[in-house]
């Protein structure tokens, strides 16, 4: 994508009213919007997260097959989910919006139990073991999960790397999660929600090009 082009995704997205762009600052020093999402929405519905968003698809296809629950997009590059953030308004869809920071953050913008589910869509596996902070299943993100999220909380993975798939997978069974379902092959092996089969994202185009399989595990932090 050429500068310009994300200079003008930019500017649009100042425009958008479902986009919230704060400052680390605004975050840190007490985010406006923490425990009082249910207002920025308007209503009482219970609130979804998709961390990682990129483009925004599984942010506004989960809204359109949930009108009763807001669905919140989460990413640091405003110009990859200025699309998702499009269609919603095109679509005139009121429960989506996009957040632009970064995910490490995520404890300073909700607040205990505000959140009902968590979707993690192709995030980037960071296999380096020096990278493994930066996992977005490891030890340290689980624990603000299960903080954000309500008892019944649950976190959906859905990924092309069979090394996040696995590392996820061991990790959740060595602390005593409770692992709800899990698909080493979404497309070939029966069984996944239809939200898992029926939403596919630009990347995940790619890589089923490619013949990757897509796997995803469903699981409450406990």
């Amino acid at each position: 994508m050429g500068s310009k082009n994300k200079l003008k995704r930019f500017k649009e997205n100042e425009t958008f009213t479902n986009v919230i762009q704060p400052s680390r600052e605004e975050v840190i020093g007490g985010f406006k919007f923490k425990g009082k999402w249910n207002s920025f929405f308007d209503n009482d519905y219970p609130i979804v997260l998709e961390l990682g968003c990129g483009k925004g698809e599984y942010t506004v296809g989960l809204a359109k097959r949930n009108p009763a629950k807001n669905f919140i997009g989460i990413d640091i590059k405003g110009a990859r989910f200025w699309r998702g953030a499009k269609s919603a308004k095109e679509e005139n869809l009121g429960n989506v919006a996009f957040l632009r920071t970064q995910i490490e953050l995520i404890d300073q913008l909700f607040a205990e139990n505000e959140i009902d589910e968590i979707w993690i869509t192709f995030p980037d596996p960071q296999i380096k073991y020096k990278r493994t902070k930066h996992r977005l299943t490891n030890p340290d993100f689980l624990k603000k999960y299960k903080h954000l999220l309500k008892p019944k909380g649950i976190v959906n993975l859905k990924t092309d790397s069979e090394f996040m798939h696995g590392y996820t997978l061991g990790l959740l069974q060595g602390q005593g999660h409770e692992i709800l379902y899990s698909n080493h092959d979404v497309y070939k092996n029966a069984g996944s929600p239809p939200e898992v089969l029926e939403i596919q994202t630009f990347y995940e185009n790619q890589y089923l090009e490619q013949g990757k399989p897509i796997t995803y595990i469903q699981f409450r932090i406990n």
